[in-house]
């Protein structure tokens, strides 16, 4: 058995890469016809790192093509480039050694963008933080990754007063009032040569942060990206080329700088919100001609709350790709935004550990809303049992595990997470439907066990939101004397809600098992999210500790 796995498996991932790269052809990616564009990008990336590649590739190819727009305006790639060089050689010049590591605390707008190539201009590591922090929990993030500089939005000054005056500061994005004492990143870049600085030793890779729903965000360090990658984002997903994208999702977390990072290889126009407006979003859809949007679900759920008179004041025909991820895509919810909007949504499954492993596209959400598709190219994924023993049956639920090109190099803080056969957790339990499409039930450590039942929050949590006078729900577990553990459920009012407990239990016990009927409702004004949309369930679990 091992001698055939040994001789099947090279093989295997032969036979995989040129999938790969032939679906990186068709997608634009590559271009076999000119191998020396490919083989530039890859010495670019080797130099400087795969944030500053796309870019310098764009730049090379279509200086003049707008790279983003945001609220002060447009820059061009060539513009782009040219300042990304310049403020790589001022963070230089400040002394900063080569490995150090700088954090960036910033929205979505252009400094952002500056910050994260310049960063691997200059050789070194960025730290990509979460603009939801606090300052305690912002503080001890920079403490743990041994940040030496911080790049952020001056609306930040005061979380970073937690910081030691040692770390040096500049502002990526200047707002009336800011500190006048802490210099911004144009004033950096003014006077400085925009040619390419000489490479660093060695690419300094970037850190992006987990979601941090459970505790305090984990670092997940990127030093090598395999040439591959790409092709594990544009297999199910039809990328436009030279077209015009709106990035709403925050670019600071895995999706959002993965889906601007491949916009910039094919030289899009990323098309940039400081802050979420859901009617702004349309507006631009329509002004920009967006062809695609990368969200995550609780963007579309705060447009389709606009209603069908407020929708239909924009012209929103040029959207062809709308992708979400980030956190779960109700049924609801995928169901109302296609016969809303037509079949264009993709719901994209993975994490900031093990990158994407599936995408459904509209035809697979039409027949299985909900469902986060098939595996992408390059990418296998296998379910397990408690017991580490694989889960084959349909319906079944176990461990989603994840075996991709793109790997995992542990934590900053030296965890790791779980193997089975080369294949890694998710940390996320799920099933497969007789068509072979994957299912997320839920986090593992979201289940909740009640009287010696498994429940996971989210089959719950999808049923009521099937409901009009439902606009939000999430479920937890809470202690209970005689279950060990009961349901809880946090409900935010539609407008056609009688608030009336009881009716929503009833409900819940006509359409599932009796122990997964919330035993307390309780209704609330807005749910605790994370930028991405995820619930902080432990916010709940504090509400309900303090009463």
């Amino acid at each position: 058995m091992n001698l055939v796995h040994q001789i099947v498996q090279p093989v295997r991932s032969a036979v995989e890469a040129v999938h790969a790269l032939e679906r990186m052809q068709s997608r634009g990616i590559v271009d076999v016809r000119r191998p020396d564009r490919a083989v530039l990008l890859a010495v670019r990336n080797r130099k400087y790192g795969p944030q500053a590649g796309p870019i310098m590739q764009s730049a090379a190819k279509y200086p003049d093509r707008i790279a983003v727009i945001d609220d002060l305006g447009t820059l061009t790639y060539r513009e782009l480039d040219e300042r990304s060089n310049a403020l790589a050689r001022a963070l230089r010049a400040t002394g900063l050694p080569e490995g150090a590591v700088i954090g960036c605390l910033a929205r979505d707008h252009r400094g952002l963008l500056l910050a994260i190539s310049a960063s691997a201009r200059g050789g070194f590591r960025l730290a990509l933080m979460n603009t939801g922090f606090a300052k305690p929990q912002f503080a001890e993030v920079a403490e743990r990754e041994k940040i030496r500089a911080v790049l952020f939005d001056s609306e930040f000054d005061e979380l970073l007063s937690g910081l030691p005056e040692s770390v040096e500061r500049y502002h990526t994005y200047v707002e009336e009032g800011a500190d006048p004492k802490v210099p911004s990143i144009d004033d950096l870049i003014a006077g400085q040569d925009t040619t390419a600085p000489t490479p660093p030793t060695k690419p300094g890779g970037f850190i992006i942060l987990t979601s941090g729903t459970t505790g305090l965000p984990k670092g997940a360090p990127r030093s090598a990206v395999s040439p591959l990658t790409p092709a594990m984002l544009v297999d199910r997903i039809p990328f436009p080329r030279q077209g015009t994208m709106l990035v709403a999702s925050p670019i600071f977390h895995s999706t959002g700088f993965a889906m601007w990072s491949i916009g910039a290889v094919l030289a899009d126009t990323a098309v940039l919100m400081r802050r979420f407006n859901p009617e702004r979003a349309l507006e631009l859809i329509q002004r920009e001609r967006v062809e695609m949007l990368v969200a995550v679900p609780t963007m579309l759920h705060r447009i389709l709350q606009l209603g069908p008179e407020v929708i239909g004041r924009y012209d929103t025909s040029s959207l062809k790709v709308v992708l979400v991820s980030g956190s779960a895509l109700s049924t609801d919810l995928a169901k109302r935004w296609q016969d809303t909007f037509g079949d264009n949504l993709h719901n994209l499954y993975g994490s900031t550990e093990v990158a994407v492993a599936s995408v459904a596209q509209p035809q697979e959400l039409r027949l299985a809303p909900g469902t986060v598709g098939r595996a992408v190219v390059t990418t296998r994924i296998a379910l397990f049992d408690a017991d580490g023993k694989p889960v084959t049956e349909p319906g079944v639920s176990g461990r989603i595990f994840v075996k991709a090109v793109t790997p995992f190099e542990g934590y900053t803080d030296g965890r790791h997470k779980d193997f089975i056969d080369g294949y890694m957790s998710s940390g996320d339990m799920g099933h497969f439907d007789e068509n072979g499409l994957l299912f997320v039930d839920g986090r593992d450590d979201d289940m909740i066990v009640s009287g010696g039942e498994n429940v996971y929050p989210q089959e719950v949590e999808d049923l009521l939101l099937h409901r009009e006078d439902v606009s939000d729900v999430a479920i937890i577990g809470v202690d209970d004397p005689e279950f060990g553990r009961r349901l809880r459920a946090f409900v935010v009012a539609g407008e056609s809600s009688k608030r009336d407990p009881q009716e929503l239990k009833d409900y819940v016990k006509a359409n599932l098992a009796r122990y997964k009927v919330p035993r307390d409702i309780i209704f609330i004004d807005e749910l605790p999210r994370n930028p991405t949309g995820k619930i902080l369930r432990r916010v709940l679990a504090e509400k309900d500790t303090q009463g």
